[in-house]
């Protein structure tokens, strides 16, 4: 749910499947832009959306149109076709509804409507996935038929029976999962017996879980939940109201997050398994079934992706020091990346586009670092260290971390504490044609973030490891003026 209070004007990014265009939410509609060039080719904000519009007229009369906030925009390829989500501040913009959406004609295709707010869209060629809070739908795009059905955590309690039950019973199961102990408990005996649930009550416990879990505050910026402007407001609302925004902040700690790759020869989806630890459940999409379940860390997950061959399933916990990378075939650990000492939000994660292997992980924190892990050297490292004698008596658990000189950082690279959306658009090697050797390689990565702006740096390691940081590209994304020729 957007905020106008919040001091982020971008709510939402994504970048197409083959990453040369990417799209924007912002409080006023979206954009698209070619990330090649960063031109701004389509954008939506003071026009008319047939069933999304929101219509108010000037001092002299004359009308305009100004759609809003949207919280989910997905492009489906180079093509025409979006799937815009809502961020809930008029009713015509709700949450609920999913809108698909052609640019060429400026007007909705197709609407789906659902029980509760969508969380997260995913979509290629065959299939459309929808990510609610407590179950995922698969579709077949062209009929708009559901194929599967996955009942995903959390799934809260108390759906049915009177309002105010429901309200104790979700309220119940809120402090037991995620509260502290030490005041929880005389919260939860006043649920259980009967006692009032007000609206002053479910501040205090908001605020409480608040201020004790840091990942908690950063997860707030990503969904741009103002908890000041909240606390505020709640008071004057009923217990119900007040529930409401209580859900939202602690369901913001994992919902929305998945992964996937839009391969259709590997097409897969994964989902957080728990909400105590970071188990991960990979779904087969074409296939229709559940894959594995992966044992990734022992906190809750915070980040994950899929390569874009659907190999390679890399993970971050809530605490963000150890990045995992697992095999999906398999569905086991392939190796750990340590990120840093202290704990950190991981923003983002994406693989290289290489074909026959990610070579290339790339990670944003709230730390404002960008984390760059080098994959086809730390396979390297592992074939030659199980054949040495060390490698062979020392146990995979221990030697999972890998040398730090296959991870390079870039500190300051955006502000710290701003969400921000970060992919790797280009890895390639650079070669000497004469003799064959590689004489470095080269990674290029696009950074969307949630303050506004568009960042792309150039890392630059030789044979020797050393590496070289360069920004090659930055501009407002807010100021951008289209082109005449919108993207088809």
């Amino acid at each position: 749910m957007a905020n106008q209070s919040s001091p982020y004007p971008i709510l939402c990014a994504s970048f197409n499947q083959d990453n040369s265009y990417f799209a924007v939410g912002t409080k006023l509609g979206f954009k698209i832009f070619q990330a090649d060039t960063g031109m701004l080719c389509y954008e939506k904000g003071k026009f008319l959306i047939l069933s999304i519009k929101v219509t108010h007229k000037d001092n002299q009369g004359s009308k305009h149109k100004n759609i809003g906030a949207f919280s989910i925009v997905e492009m489906r390829f180079s093509s025409s076709l979006l799937a815009i989500v809502g961020a809930g501040e008029q009713p015509a913009l709700s949450p609920r509804r999913l809108c698909l959406f052609n640019t060429t004609t400026g007007a909705p295709l197709q609407e789906l409507n659902f029980l509760t707010s969508v969380l997260a869209v995913r979509l290629n060629k065959q299939r459309l996935i929808v990510l609610l809070e407590d179950k995922t739908f698969i579709y077949d795009i062209d009929r708009l038929s559901i194929l599967s059905t996955i009942d995903t955590i959390p799934n809260p309690k108390g759906k049915t029976g009177h309002p105010m039950t429901s309200c104790k019973l979700e309220m119940c199961s809120i402090i037991q999962m995620h509260l502290n102990p030490e005041w929880s408990d005389a919260a939860l005996v006043c649920c259980l017996a009967g006692t009032e649930i007000t609206s002053e009550l479910l501040v205090t416990t908001a605020a409480k879980l608040v201020n004790m879990n840091a990942a908690l505050q950063f997860r707030l910026s990503k969904h741009c939940l103002n908890f000041s402007a909240v606390k505020a407001s709640l008071p004057s609302h009923s217990p119900l109201h007040a529930l409401h925004y209580l859900k939202i902040l602690i369901l913001a700690l994992y919902l929305g997050l998945c992964a996937f790759s839009h391969t259709p020869e590997a097409c897969f989806l994964a989902l957080p398994a728990s909400t105590a630890k970071g188990s991960v459940l990979v779904y087969n999409v074409m296939d229709l079934h559940s894959h594995c379940e992966i044992e990734a860390h022992r906190s809750p997950l915070a980040a994950m992706v899929l390569s874009s061959d659907g190999a390679y399933l890399a993970t971050a916990s809530e605490q963000g020091t150890i990045v995992r990378v697992h095999t999906i075939s398999e569905g086991t650990k392939y190796f750990s990346f340590r990120r840093g000492t202290y704990p950190s939000t991981i923003f983002s994660l994406s693989f290289g586009s290489s074909l026959e292997l990610p070579d290339v992980l790339a990670a944003t924190s709230s730390s404002g670092s960008l984390h760059v892990f080098m994959l086809a050297s730390a396979i390297n490292q592992r074939s030659r260290a199980s054949g040495s004698f060390i490698g062979s008596i020392i146990s995979g658990s221990i030697s999972d971390v890998l040398d730090p000189a296959h991870h390079h950082v870039l500190h300051k690279a955006v502000p710290e504490g701003v969400r921000s959306y970060a992919v790797i658009r280009k890895a390639e090697k650079v070669v000497d044609n004469s003799t064959s050797q590689v004489l470095s390689f080269r990674v290029v990565i696009s950074i969307i973030s949630y303050n506004g702006y568009f960042q792309e740096y150039m890392l630059s390691v030789n044979y020797k490891n050393e590496a070289a940081w360069s920004l090659d590209r930055e501009y407002n994304l807010l100021t951008a003026i289209p082109d005449t020729n919108p993207a088809s």
